[in-house]
């Protein structure tokens, strides 16, 4: 279980986002939604340990995730993949899942490659010469080269075409299902979201004006007047 205990977090004198908590299950599929500035990339920076709360805390399967320590909280299972193309641009795409699994099992690029044909493919090209698309590819390969448990994506559509977007959404609920992974997806394409998702949290000024399902979202005529 992944549990956000009441957080409050923000920069200097400004609150990002206040009194904040979820409880998701393992394996659960969920949106944040909201328009910028809302406090959404905060919550994720917070709930990988990127970004130290203000009050509040997070806990994973029991344990309480440790500001400051990324790299333990990724070996514990939770993956951060950032909004934009984030590969080493000259390394080949093979070199960048082998650098990303270095502390896993190696041999699980095999299942990336499963995952992500179009990366099998341009094996010995490199990263910054592919499309934004395949690189948005390559970026989820690397986190799934840690094997995750949560799968924590900010943007994963930003810059893409809507066919490359179908593409990502398409993959993201493959892992999910293939090897339970749960998700969290932050957006502001809302309705490609919604098609994987289970539930969901709209953010307005740091605070939770929604919590529910995402078939109650897909539902209210209303939905924009949320944001």
């Amino acid at each position: 279980m992944l549990a956000i205990n009441q957080v409050t977090a923000g920069y200097g004198g400004l609150t990002a986002i206040e009194n904040i908590s979820l409880s998701l299950e393992n394996g659960a599929r969920f949106g944040i939604f909201g328009h910028n500035g809302a406090g959404k990339t905060t919550l994720l920076r917070t709930v990988i340990g990127a970004h130290r709360p203000n009050s509040g805390s997070v806990e994973f399967n029991g344990e309480l995730v440790q500001p400051g320590n990324v790299a333990e909280t990724v070996r514990r299972g939770l993956a951060f993949v950032p909004q934009g193309h984030n590969v080493f641009p000259t390394l080949t795409v093979e070199r960048n899942l082998h650098i990303s699994g270095l502390l896993f099992d190696k041999s699980f690029i095999g299942e990336v490659y499963k995952l992500f044909p179009v990366l099998d493919e341009r094996r010995k090209q490199r990263a910054g010469t592919m499309s934004g698309g395949e690189q948005q590819m390559l970026a989820l390969g690397m986190a799934m080269m840690t094997q995750p448990k949560w799968l924590l994506l900010d943007e994963p559509s930003t810059g893409l075409a809507p066919v490359i977007v179908r593409n990502v959404m398409n993959q993201l609920t493959l892992i999910s299902k293939r090897f339970g992974t749960g998700l969290i997806i932050v957006e502001q394409n809302v309705p490609a979201t919604l098609k994987v998702i289970d539930d969901a949290v709209i953010l307005k000024a740091g605070k939770s004006v929604f919590h529910g399902s995402a078939a109650e979202l897909r539902e209210k005529p209303d939905l924009w007047e949320w944001f």
